[in-house]
């Protein structure tokens, strides 16, 4: 298989941490695909994913699986370990509830805030942004925070009593969050900030995220 990533942006770490945490990531060839230099708009990538966008995992047999959900799935049933996407009805639709508000309150409400109301990527990937719409997100950011603080006081992790792709989803995206567009996790939200810390401490965690050539 190859793994088409970008580190340090959440979607692709999420895929990275699930490959990891399966204990399968020296079993990928991974591609490192430069958004800041718009290696995904390439005609050669775009006829991978017409979506052009990362992670973007390709099968032995040709298939082309886009969208971070889907790959998370893939690889959790692909592969022998601890399930990331839950065991049975109930814990599977919580953990799929709970990744998707990681996904709308953290990860898609601060990469709204980043494409619009920040430089981003430059001016030649960044077309049509709208400031306003960007500085909306920045406090649905903030409050998707709280929301989650308020979560884990009362349970050890996002979806409940387990590690699942709902903690790598809020944790990638908090780690993005405070590395580019630099939007921190407010100082009174404690819990929040010692699951993160637990959650950074787990091997399938432990990368830089500025690393890659060409980021600011």
């Amino acid at each position: 298989m190859k793994f088409y990533d970008s580190i340090g942006l959440p979607n692709p770490d999420r895929v990275r941490i699930a490959l990891a945490e399966k204990g399968v990531l020296d079993r990928v060839e991974i591609v490192q695909v430069n958004l800041w230099e718009g290696e995904h708009r390439t005609a050669a990538f775009k006829a991978k994913n017409p979506s052009v966008t990362v992670p973007l995992l390709e099968l032995d047999n040709g298939i082309a699986i886009s969208e971070t959900t889907a790959i998370t799935e893939y690889i959790d049933h692909a592969f022998e370990g601890t399930s990331l996407t839950g065991v049975g009805p109930q814990e599977r639709a919580v953990v799929h509830m709970m990744q998707r508000r990681g996904e709308q309150k953290i990860v898609d409400a601060i990469g709204a805030y980043f494409h619009h109301a920040t430089p981003g990527f430059g001016p030649e990937i960044e077309l049509d942004q709208n400031p306003a719409w960007g500085q909306a997100h920045h406090q649905i950011t903030l409050d998707g925070m709280s929301y989650f603080d308020t979560v884990l006081r009362d349970t050890p992790f996002i979806a409940g009593e387990k590690f699942s792709m709902a903690d790598i989803t809020v944790f990638t995206g908090l780690n993005f969050s405070e590395t580019y567009p630099r939007v921190m996790i407010p100082g009174n939200l404690t819990a929040l900030t010692e699951w993160r810390s637990r959650i950074a401490a787990r091997p399938s965690c432990a990368f830089v995220p500025d690393t890659l050539k060409g980021r600011p």
